[in-house]
């Protein structure tokens, strides 16, 4: 979403970091690239005039520290801007009020409120542990109500049961008085949706909210729609009063305007955001780790989270067990490639590193996108248990065997084959003998430079992750900036002399990506 953005700003602000001093004139001549860049992200002109002003009082006027170049202070106030913009601190669904806590989601036809709907129904179900409702009020769009009764099956939430010929304020009315006698924590009310909007809807949803009296009122807005959306905001605002927002699609290739305006023109908080089409792929919204994102900073934490809920922690626990002993098969290949798929592929991970968004074009130009993955996933499914074991086997008959099973070539097999053996090699090294293996050195290392030394995990380096809080790990990030993690442009120190590595990127080589975070032990077992 905010990858065009974060290309503009992130070689806007490089230009300024590699200086020893600024001029007022340099730090005008950047805001002035600054203030382009967010109007080609679509952000409303008034929202880039506000945001560019308090830049340039705050740069203008600041106090350099001895210890900080003038160039980085401007990235941090920029920084501390962007996050002022998105909200400051992250908003959730305010569940605080005597049950049934009525939700009711407003917005346009086809912004995506009935999959929000129930997307948010299932979040509330299995982190929460609340028994929700689901209540189609729109009886206008064809077999709406139906599509709700049937992702309400899937995710196994109840729905009100379908009645022809009610009003949506009576169905309102019913949903809140079946929630009461159910026994239900939350109750969601999903509105109608019109093409634009117009009188007759805005009055249907004032009639909603007076009979249900919801304690929130989410607005669902497609974030591709751009400045629309911020006008869209501002009358659902005005007419019903919103409480916060939901916007769609944040996974799309947009400019990322909605997001960053809708908040500063509305006052209300973005509370959620929608990151693909599965029941699942619905996050919170935090601000500072969207600002950290724009500017190419990573967001560790996000990443941690993702980790946390996609590794299986026996399956964790078993590859390290096999790693301490240099043992590295294809079946663990193929493993760690379908966990990297799951926590976003590797332009989502790439996108979370500190420094290394910059990285994504390299390796698109080297071939090594997601398709790849599943390529050679393919490859290692045609395989049988002996070859999956030990890959010497493989000569010249099966492996043309492979390739028709797998519909690749001889050539792929042999990519595969040669990465497979990198990475063993890196295993072996890793959980070799002397000073307690590679991978301790590596992890202590890297935990020196963050000021976590001393943590148990993974050889006196890794914290337990099961254990930290939201608090810790946002500390922890702090503590990845300060050590030269998060600054854009400057990649993972500690990592760049390590042999090995994808082939084809150059420079400092990352050995085994396909490692992806390889089942760090003390994660959390998935739910």
């Amino acid at each position: 979403m905010f990858e065009n953005l974060q290309d503009r700003l992130g070689s806007i602000l490089n230009g300024l970091t590699g200086r020893g001093a600024l001029s007022e004139t340099d730090v005008s001549a950047a805001l002035r690239e600054v203030r382009r860049a967010l109007l080609e992200a679509d952000v409303a002109l008034d929202v880039v005039r506000s945001f560019t002003d308090r830049v340039r009082e705050k740069a203008v006027g600041a106090e350099i520290l001895k210890s900080i170049k003038p160039g980085q202070m401007v990235v941090k106030i920029v920084h501390d801007e962007l996050i002022e913009m998105l909200g400051g601190e992250g908003v959730g669904i305010d569940l605080h009020a005597p049950a049934p806590v009525v939700v009711m989601m407003v917005g346009l036809q086809g912004s995506g409120k009935t999959t929000t709907t129930a997307k948010i129904a299932n979040r509330l179900s299995t982190r929460e542990k609340k028994k929700v409702l689901m209540a189609s009020l729109d009886t206008r769009r064809p077999a709406a109500q139906e599509q709700l009764r049937q992702l309400g099956a899937q995710a196994n939430i109840d729905t009100l049961p379908i009645i022809s010929g009610q009003s949506p304020t009576d169905i309102a009315a019913r949903a809140v008085q079946a929630a009461k006698l159910g026994g239900h924590d939350v109750v969601i009310l999903d509105t109608a949706g019109r093409t634009h909007i117009d009188e007759p809807l805005m009055v249907e949803m004032a009639d909603i909210k007076k009979r249900s009296n919801p304690h929130e009122i989410l607005l669902v807005a497609d974030s591709l729609t751009g400045q629309d959306a911020v006008n869209l905001a501002r009358n659902f605002d005005e007419r019903v009063g919103i409480t916060g927002l939901v916007l769609t699609r944040m996974d799309g290739d947009g400019r990322g305007g909605a997001a960053l305006s809708m908040r500063a023109v509305t006052g209300k908080p973005i509370k959620l955001i929608g990151v693909g089409e599965k029941m699942s792929e619905l996050e919170e919204f935090h601000p500072r780790r969207i600002a950290d994102r724009i500017l190419g900073m990573g967001d560790i934490v996000s990443l941690v989270e993702r980790a946390a809920e996609n590794i299986d922690a026996e399956k964790a626990a078993a590859m390290a067990a096999k790693m301490a002993k240099g043992k590295f098969d294809l079946d663990d290949l193929a493993d760690q490639l379908r966990q990297m798929q799951k926590m976003g592929g590797m332009g989502g991970i790439m996108g979370m590193m500190p420094g290394m968004a910059g990285m994504k074009d390299k390796m698109a130009a080297a071939g090594l996108d997601d398709k790849l993955f599943g390529r050679q996933i393919a490859i290692i499914q045609s395989m049988t248990k002996a070859e999956r074991a030990n890959p010497d086997l493989l000569k010249h008959s099966r492996k043309k065997r492979i390739a028709a099973g797998s519909g690749t070539d001889a050539a792929a097999i042999n990519k595969l084959l040669k990465m497979h053996r990198q990475m063993a090699d890196m295993m072996k090294m890793m959980g070799g003998k002397g000073k307690g293996g590679m991978m301790k050195q590596m992890m202590g290392g890297l935990a020196g430079k963050m000021g976590l030394g001393g943590l148990g995990g993974m050889g006196g380096g890794m914290p337990d992750l099961s254990n930290i809080d939201p608090r810790q790990l946002e500390a922890l990030q702090k503590q990845a900036e300060a050590a030269g993690l998060g600054k854009p442009g400057g990649g993972m120190p500690g990592l760049g002399g390590l042999p090995g590595g994808l082939p084809g990127l150059g420079g400092a080589k990352l050995p085994g990506l396909g490692g992806g975070f390889p089942g760090l032990p003390g994660l959390p077992k998935k739910k």
